[in-house]
């Protein structure tokens, strides 16, 4: 097995670079050459203080030196531990002193600007000038890094990716871009996700393209920066979750589409959340006359466990899209329906390199084509299991007589070799035996008002009357318009469409906690909800779920 750190270090390229581009100052560059031998100087001096095999915290802003350091803990077999950096006073905060808990590092590297300021966490430099250094030996099954998982539905995990899955995961990438070699890969997604990390940066050196990068925080303020970054450098390769594709059809006009060519974008991979045919037909169609071609949307799915993608439509093949009968979908088993009568449903693509299978959630009995069930993948990209916690490795890793198989959490079926993705298990309401996703309720009340921004749906249950509905919605311009009459028309919109109760919460625009990776955070919308956590314009709540909400003080209200 070569580890992707060893081939990369074998043939670093001196005419490829990756290039940072930083807003109102100059872009920062390196090429694949100085990548590799600054690495190597960071391998020299993990080496030398003895962290072979020992965790790193990796706490970085947006730029390169994140991917030096990433590459300098590969190269000395050390297990980076990427992170998002704390930001006094936030929950981010917070969540850097779990994983420095939860990881067991004692050593925390940063840049210069950043020293003094993680000084409680002992954190420093490395050293450039350190002196020469053998490459250690890499087996397949060693840990190369911890992936730490959203948090969307649970407490953060830390997934121990291997560097024989890496490698497998790497060449997955390849072979969802064909025959076409990639020139040059761009984007934005933070480097402490799955996504920016293997599908954005590393699979730029691994497919030894220019590598293209700009920080979230300024693509988020400005959209049109990442597609501007896209059209001027001819990048042919960029990823994005949905809300990403959706904030851009949002937010740059007319006059600024009219300033790019994005015809030489080939693929634009999507996942990471619920996958809209909306979002991608609206986002196809605002930046066709950008020279933005349809057949480029890449929809895909993956996890973290399976270090990132299990299955992506190739390039070129465009979006497969399927409708369905909403009846179907609650039931379970899935009956197409005539355009415009049924749910869109986009495809993942098809298995290839990981092994795909949909059973019964509640027996593990596999299911049939079409019917809707749990998704377990198995294949060499499988993550060694959750580090410090063997009781959450052997729940979700299940070995048995064909191998051992993830439990994804996710719900989905397969149908003509497609895979399509409906929800997670642990987010879906079940109202008087009828199956709810929550992604489907937001969409509904999303299009119900031009004022509604981002929702979070979720069910909550009594001990009389089972499950009910709940959605916490933004309203735009709150100032512009009465909630209450907001309210009205979004539980008009949302009872009419899935013929059941809805309390509904209305709160102002970015109340919606989301994850790194723009994932609704449903279970934590939940909990500050149960708990009077939210900071309400407009209530309207049913009897019973008034009934089992508390305020801020713990008392019913």
């Amino acid at each position: 097995m070569t580890d992707f750190a060893t081939r990369f270090r074998a043939r670093p390229r001196a005419d490829r670079k990756v290039t940072f581009l930083a807003d109102g100052r100059p872009a920062a560059e390196l090429t694949h050459l100085e990548l590799d031998r600054r690495a190597r100087a960071v391998a020299s001096w993990l080496t030398g203080a003895g962290l072979a095999g020992r965790p790193v915290l990796l706490l970085y802003p947006a730029g390169l030196d994140f991917l030096v350091a990433f590459l300098g803990c590969l190269y000395a077999r050390a297990v980076a531990v990427p992170a998002p950096l704390p930001v006094p006073g936030t929950s981010r905060a917070d969540r850097v002193d779990r994983l420095v808990e939860d990881s067991g590092a004692r050593v925390v590297l940063t840049d210069e600007a950043h020293v003094a300021a993680l000084g409680e966490l002992s954190a420093r430099t490395f050293d450039e000038t350190a002196g020469p250094w053998e490459p250690p030996e890499v087996a397949a099954d060693d840990i190369a890094y911890l992936q730490y998982t959203s948090g969307s539905t649970s407490r953060p995990r830390g997934v121990e990716v291997t560097h024989g899955g890496l490698a497998h995961n790497l060449e997955l990438f390849a072979r969802i871009s064909g025959d076409v070699p990639v020139r040059r890969i761009g984007g934005w997604l933070p480097h402490h996700h799955d996504m920016g990390l293997v599908g954005l940066q590393l699979q730029a050196l691994h497919a030894g393209a220019d590598l293209v990068l700009l920080s979230p925080e300024a693509v988020v303020a400005r959209p049109v920066r990442w597609l501007r970054a896209i059209s001027e450098h001819r990048v042919d390769w960029t990823v994005a979750p949905d809300f990403g594709y959706a904030w851009a059809t949002h937010r740059v006009t007319d006059e600024e589409v009219a300033g790019l060519d994005l015809s030489c974008l080939t693929m634009a991979v999507s996942g990471a959340e619920p996958i809209r045919i909306a979002t991608l037909d609206a986002f196809a169609r605002k930046f066709a006359p950008a020279g933005f071609r349809r057949t480029a949307l890449n929809p895909g799915y993956g996890l973290a466990e399976s270090t990132l993608v299990v299955t992506c439509t190739s390039r070129g093949r465009g979006p497969t899209v399927r409708s369905f009968t909403p009846a179907s979908l609650a039931a379970g088993e899935v009956v197409p329906a005539s355009d415009g009568d049924g749910v869109p449903l986009v495809g993942c693509g098809e298995p290839g390199g990981m092994a795909v299978r949909i059973v019964d959630p509640a027996t593990g009995a596999e299911v049939g084509d079409g019917a809707v069930g749990e998704i377990r993948v198995a294949g060499p990209s499988l993550a060694a299991g959750y580090h410090g916690d063997p009781a959450a490795t052997r729940a979700t890793f299940v070995t048995g007589p064909d191998g051992r198989w993830l439990r994804t959490g996710d719900l989905g079926f397969l149908l003509d070799g497609q895979l399509y993705v409906t929800g997670r298990i642990k987010e879906l309401i079940i109202v008087r035996g009828r199956n709810l996703y929550p992604h489907d309720i937001e969409f509904s009340a999303r299009e119900a008002h031009p004022d509604a921004g981002t929702g979070a749906a979720f069910g909550v249950r009594d001990a009389d009357s089972g499950e009910h509905v709940v959605l916490v919605q933004e309203m735009r311009r709150a100032a512009r318009g009465h909630p209450g009459e907001f309210a009205d028309a979004v539980l008009d919109a949302v009872t009419r469409q899935f013929g059941v109760p809805v309390s509904i919460v209305v709160v102002r625009s970015g109340s919606i906690r989301r994850t790194t990776s723009g994932k609704v955070r449903r279970g934590h919308m939940r909990d500050l909800f149960l708990g009077g956590g939210l900071s309400a314009l407009h209530s309207a709540l049913s009897p019973a779920v008034a009934a089992i909400v508390t305020d801020s003080e713990g008392n019913r209200v």
